[in-house]
């Protein structure tokens, strides 16, 4: 007997349980207040310019950052803000949900044999506490990614799937989040990272196989790698880019590969496989020959994406304002390419070329409206379709 289509998507679900969460007043939290270097009121009452803080980030949307130092080596706590400056459900509940997945991951790396090894890029947790806005971790030396060579786009696609294996959907990784010590990538901010099951869906969006756009590489293209190859195509030209792109797709398509065995090992559903064999066959396709029309209906697709979530969540900066310069630029000089590759979506297909540059004109003047005072990093916003 077929079960019945559901009827609530999975963000509701989420949404409704993690605000049910945070209405009930009970604690969620992980890691032994007697094991930490400081007491947990002392962690509550940092402040820049005393001890142990050495640095501060203010940065982020939803936490602010401090840098700790202690006899026994150097700390990152995350102490939540009040309000997030995210403007939605998501944003306001991202600090539980980081709290959730740090507890999720700890578990995760556990029990699997090769634990330290599999999950080298997910930063370590020793403590968390949702009721007090607290998370304490190691400091990662490393900086920000602004060169995405085959290493870091192995490390970064492989731990991006290999999270999609176990049911975790990571939906921001934007350059904010993920560092680098030169040998090692981590993340360490799993705000909009949410739980689902892959043998059934593909992603947390809709009622999950109703939205197939979203999947790893995706994410990691639309919040990271198409603006780095927006600011490669700047600075060197679009050969570069071009080229880029190429490098990227190959080491996506590989770990695709593994990615849909894997999954298929664990019994996933005809679905899902026929949902990874479509992205692989049209991955190897293009990379047959010049790649050149996946490049510009990939790009198309991440940019339009970005400055979507940016504008809902209200949380635009000077990235966003690039992006939409790219589109209307594209719009503009590329519309027969686009078109011949079906990259228009969302209803932007059924559109006139005039009408598509009049919406996209309008969205960058909304875009500059809602710049952040801080931009240097800007999470995922929520998504709906």
């Amino acid at each position: 007997m077929t079960p019945p289509a559901p009827t609530t998507t999975l963000e509701a679900e989420r949404q409704a349980e993690q605000l049910a969460f945070e209405a009930s007043g009970a604690e969620l939290a992980f890691g032994e207040p007697h094991d930490l270097p400081w007491p947990i009121d002392a962690l509550a009452a940092c402040a820049p310019g005393q001890p142990p803080v050495v640095e501060q980030f203010d940065s982020g949307l939803t936490a602010q950052v401090f840098r700790l130092r202690s006899q026994q080596g150097d700390w990152t706590l995350k102490r939540a803000r009040p309000q997030a400056l995210v403007k939605n459900i998501d944003g306001q509940t991202s600090f539980l949900n980081e709290v959730q997945r740090r507890i999720d991951l700890a578990a995760l790396k556990q029990r699997d044999p090769a634990g330290p090894a599999r999950w080298a890029a997910i930063v370590d947790t020793r403590y968390a506490s949702y009721r007090r806005g607290l998370i304490l971790s190691p400091w990662i030396e490393g900086q920000p990614v602004t060169d995405w060579d085959e290493r870091r786009l192995a490390q970064i696609l492989h731990t991006a799937c290999a999270l999609w294996t176990e049911g975790f959907f990571e939906w921001d990784f934007c350059s904010g989040n993920i560092l680098d010590d030169g040998r090692q990538l981590q993340l360490f901010d799993f705000g909009y990272m949410y739980r689902f099951d892959p043998r059934r869906h593909f992603n947390t969006a809709g009622f999950g196989t109703d939205v197939p756009l979203f999947h790893p590489a995706e994410r990691f293209e639309t919040r990271n790698h198409s603006g780095h190859l927006l600011s490669l195509a700047d600075a060197r030209g679009e050969a570069a880019a071009l080229a880029a792109f190429r490098l990227e797709k190959t080491i996506a398509l590989e770990t695709y590969r593994w990615m849909r065995a894997t999954i298929a090992e664990r019994g996933a559903s005809a679905t899902v496989l026929a949902w990874l064999d479509g992205i692989v066959r049209r991955w190897d396709d293009a990379l047959g020959g010049s790649a050149e029309a996946l490049y510009w209906a990939e790009q198309w697709r991440s940019h339009v994406l970005d400055l979507d979530d940016d504008l809902r969540g209200h949380s635009c900066t000077p990235m966003t304002l690039r992006r939409a310069d790219w589109l209307l630029h594209a719009l503009t000089h590329h519309a027969d390419a686009l078109l011949a590759q079906q990259a228009l979506f969302w209803g932007d297909e059924h559109k006139s070329r005039d009408t598509l540059h009049d919406d996209y004109a309008a969205k960058r003047r909304l875009a500059e409206q809602r710049q952040l005072p801080h931009h240097s990093q800007h999470p995922q916003p929520e998504l709906t379709t």
